[in-house]
């Protein structure tokens, strides 16, 4: 059992848990309260103490595929979900100034939370940093019209840990954000936030749903189309509504066909957001990383009858609905390129590239053409589970970045075999080299030779990987 310890913070004296081995996690610490489409506000100093030794109810939500595939608990969840968690390699004394990781947890802005057992941060934290996860609101409580209620409530997580990161040895003036997935385009956007300048230092994301950044007009049609689901004419109407109705609203409009799966997600213009995002991100001077996994889509084609059943005929389609007059020489391109991968997986990598990689190598054009740092990477190894057919899907790299494969469960997604522990290794030295330094170990990403790091059982820095695949999208 880990005993008990309470550590005096400007929010008021708070009491976590120590572990064996001299680590400590504070959890559950709530950073704001808001009422339903309301903006958050920040919490404000605490006499009694703060019991921080479990974590605190999920956001409402509908859990997604990979929660339930490693083993997260959704039976807890209120709309007083504005917490987060808190992990040091030792006792807070006070007497160092470590570098501050904050993550932003995935799950397309509809689920996820920052209690999935796979962010927990004690490994991440041993290697001489505090690390945070945080909750914020999700779905249509949190991103509901043009609002950002839940870019707000990351917003305020980032101001709590400035006013009391130092005294759990964080440095406020040394602070990386990083995320997957929602997460990692949440990253995105708060680069572009001038509501978050100064609260962070340096950025990195993973798999960033860049796509699901939607504009202001679209977050007004979505809106009234939630309304009208809903059977209400106003958003006040909908204060009356349990939170049992609000999801069953909201899993209507998610059950209508979209590209980006943008009904609930920060809109570009709305509040603390610019009307250009990706322009302002990549104008932002912060150190940045971002990578991308080889097989994302497989994470929901490879089991989905309706996509791993596809033959030649769709491939064909695709191809001339992705390229128009030059889908013959894509087609030719991606089998040459991936010989082994039948019509199925090659339409999954198209998809891959239209929703993740290209959009990834588009803001490090951007970034680089105004002289801001940029990294890529490139994760490529495959799971062996299922038989190999999800590949490097989608969320595959998140275990590997906080080095967590012992926990329980993280088997399911990533097999045993021995390579996964030097991969986790290197892949989260390098997060932490991050945090600390302000770069990594292989060369900035440039138009030219456009060096890239492979993360697979042997690290290469490639030039231009897949670079025919990728000028197909230059056209």
């Amino acid at each position: 059992m880990p005993q008990v310890t309470i550590l005096n913070t400007p929010s008021g004296p708070i009491r976590g848990n120590t572990h064996p081995d001299g680590g400590c996690e504070f959890l559950g610490i709530r950073y704001a309260t808001a009422l339903r489409h309301r903006a958050p506000e920040d919490i404000t100093p605490s006499v009694e103490i703060i019991d921080a030794t479990q974590f605190g109810p999920l956001c409402p939500q509908i859990p997604g595929a990979l929660e339930i595939i490693l083993g997260a608990d959704t039976s807890n969840m209120s709309e007083d979900c504005l917490h987060l968690n808190v992990f040091t390699s030792a006792t807070p004394s006070s007497q160092t100034s470590l570098p501050v990781l904050v993550w932003i947890h995935g799950g397309a802005y509809t689920n996820g939370s920052n209690s999935v057992p796979i962010y927990h941060g004690s490994s991440l934290a041993s290697r001489g940093a505090v690390v945070v996860a945080i909750n914020y609101r999700l779905g249509s409580f949190g991103f509901l019209g043009e609002d950002n209620f839940g870019t707000l409530d990351m917003i305020s997580a980032l101001r709590w840990v400035q006013r009391n990161i130092a005294a759990f040895d964080g440095d406020v003036n040394n602070v990386t954000i990083f995320g997957e997935s929602a997460g990692g385009s949440a990253v995105v956007s708060l680069m572009s936030s001038p509501d978050a300048t100064g609260l962070f230092h340096k950025a990195w994301a993973m798999s960033p749903s860049i796509g699901q950044l939607r504009t202001k007009e679209r977050a007004v049609q979505a809106e009234q189309m939630f309304l009208e689901h809903a059977g209400v004419s106003t958003r006040e109407e909908l204060q009356s509504f349990t939170i049992s109705e609000m999801l069953n609203v909201q899993a209507k409009l998610e059950a209508i066909p979209t590209d980006n799966f943008d009904f609930f997600t920060p809109a570009a213009g709305g509040n603390a957001l610019p009307h250009d995002i990706l322009t302002a991100a990549a104008e932002s001077p912060l150190p940045f990383v971002v990578g991308t996994n080889r097989d994302e889509n497989r994470l929901w084609a490879a089991l989905d009858p309706a996509q791993n059943q596809l033959g030649e005929e769709h491939w064909n389609e695709l191809c001339t609905q992705t390229f128009g007059e030059h889908a013959a020489r894509a087609k030719s391109t991606y089998e040459r390129i991936r010989p082994n991968e039948v019509p199925w997986q090659l339409i999954s990598s198209i998809h891959t590239d239209t929703a993740f990689r290209q959009r990834a190598q588009r803001i490090s054009e951007q970034r680089v053409a105004a002289n801001n740092k940029t990294w890529m990477y490139w994760f490529t190894w495959p799971t062996p589970v299922l038989d190999g057919i999800v590949g490097s899907c989608h969320g595959l790299d998140i275990p590997f970045a906080f080095d967590n494969l012992s926990l329980p469960r993280t088997g399911d997604l990533t097999g045993d075999g021995p390579e996964r522990t030097q991969i986790a290794k290197r892949f989260a030295d390098e997060i932490m080299n991050f945090a600390k330094e302000s770069v990594v170990s292989w060369p900035a990403f440039d138009i030219e030779s456009r060096q890239t790091l492979e993360i697979n059982a042997e690290m290469t820095v490639l030039t231009d990987p897949e670079g025919e695949i990728r000028s197909l999208f230059v056209n």
